[in-house]
């Protein structure tokens, strides 16, 4: 029994390290993505949403029964979806002069 436990961390390490090494090359081009068009800024601030939209209170009768977290940061590319997002902002804001806060 304790040789099956000792092998489990090495088996799920490896694997996250193997996944880790798939996404390198999408995590590289997403973090390299420049904004610097103000449509291509727009779509990106309707496509990636500011909050975890997955995220709900099921109520019945106003009575809480259970609540669904944030799934999101299960994604392994969340964050640099969410710098992408930012970046399209801070051009939106900064470079353009836009109000931003329908996308907030």
């Amino acid at each position: 029994m304790s040789s099956i436990t000792s092998i489990s961390p090495e088996v799920s390490h490896g694997d996250h390290n193997y996944l880790d090494r798939l996404l390198q090359p999408i995590r590289k081009y997403l973090d390299g993505v420049e904004v610097n068009n103000r449509k291509m800024a727009h779509w990106l601030c309707k496509l990636i949403p500011a909050q975890c939209p997955f995220e709900r209170d099921i109520k019945l009768f106003g009575h809480l029964l259970f609540h669904i977290p944030p799934m999101c940061k299960l994604n392994p590319l969340y964050d640099q979806f969410i710098g992408l997002r930012f970046r399209a902002l801070s051009f939106l804001a900064d470079d353009c002069g836009e109000d931003i806060s329908r996308y907030c």
